[in-house]
């Protein structure tokens, strides 16, 4: 990262995840919610029994501060994150939340500690999916893969990730071939996803390391096999190779990414419809969006940010 990205990106964006036993996952709650305040970082951690997962953004050092505190707990000694750079704070508040899973596929007795697919690294990745003998799939879900995705994988079409078990049992031909090459956006549903597919019996299960976002940061894009861009889960909306702020922007009627295309569409209408939820909303729907728009509005101009934008 130069000097002149960080000056016109300011904001460090950490995306993180780690998969380890954590019995006393709830006493960390409020310290994290407390220390992440204190440094002007926001975002959502997501806290469990299983692990740590989610994303953070701020001034450099505050985000560094944060990701200090977590590498000096015993259990995330270890922890690995992702970085890249936002213009503007792309995220509206701080979360930190405690939950059953970190990252929910609702199959009990998976555990990613115990049984997990074959690491790729990204300059590996190319080789693997373009190989005759390998089925590549997408886990995400289907806003995801609607704006970006590998070429030649395919596309379950998930509304969640807990849709993803009953798609693999149903569709038996992907036993045909060897390999199971898996990937998602930072690496964490490939965990529980290869996992889940080594107990069904696929013996030969890999996943990209770092997710798409470490495909999109170390692999040149005159050699890259992704088309489109990675949808992520701020206000960035998505970004593109070398992890640049992408052009998409989020229709905060359905939460679908759109493109400059969908929005000079007549179906648009900023915070209210775009051409994904037009035809799946009823007028009142529209009528109590156009009012929460009114209500951005009037914050904006008086220099506040509406808590619902």
């Amino acid at each position: 990262m130069t000097d002149s990205q960080t000056h016109t990106s300011p904001f460090l964006v950490a995306a993180l995840y780690h998969f380890v036993s954590l019995p006393r996952f709830a006493s960390l709650q409020v310290p994290l919610q407390a220390l992440c305040e204190e440094n002007g970082v926001k975002g959502t951690l997501l806290l469990a029994h299983e692990g740590i997962n989610g994303t953070i953004a701020g001034l450099d050092a505050g985000v560094h501060a944060v990701l200090a505190f977590l590498h000096a707990q015993p259990e995330f000694a270890c922890l690995e994150h992702k970085e890249s750079r936002a213009s503007k704070m792309p995220f509206l508040r701080m979360k930190v939340k405690l939950k059953k899973e970190i990252v929910t596929m609702g199959v009990e007795d998976i555990d990613p500690n115990k049984v997990v697919g074959t690491y790729v690294a990204p300059k590996d990745w190319n080789a693997l999916i373009s190989d005759p003998d390998t089925i590549v799939i997408d886990t995400r879900n289907d806003y995801e893969t609607a704006i970006g995705t590998f070429r030649g994988a395919l596309d379950p079409k998930t509304k969640t990730f807990r849709e993803f078990p009953d798609w693999v049992r149903r569709n038996t031909g992907l036993h045909n071939k060897p390999k199971v090459a898996m990937y998602c956006t930072g690496g964490i549903r490939c965990e529980k996803a290869t996992a889940f597919m080594k107990a069904e019996g696929f013996d030969e299960v890999y996943h990209l390391k770092g997710g798409i976002l470490k495909y999109l940061e170390e692999v040149p894009q005159e050699e890259s096999l992704w088309d489109g861009a990675c949808f992520v889960f701020d206000e960035r909306v998505s970004v593109e190779h070398g992890l640049k702020e992408g052009e998409h922007r989020l229709c905060h009627a359905c939460r679908n990414p759109i493109t400059a295309e969908e929005i000079a569409s007549p179906l648009y209408e900023e915070g209210v419809s775009c051409s994904h939820c037009y035809h799946t909303r009823t007028e009142d729907d529209r009528l109590r969006y156009r009012q929460r728009q009114h209500q951005i509005a009037l914050a904006k101009k008086r220099g506040q940010r509406h808590i619902g934008s």
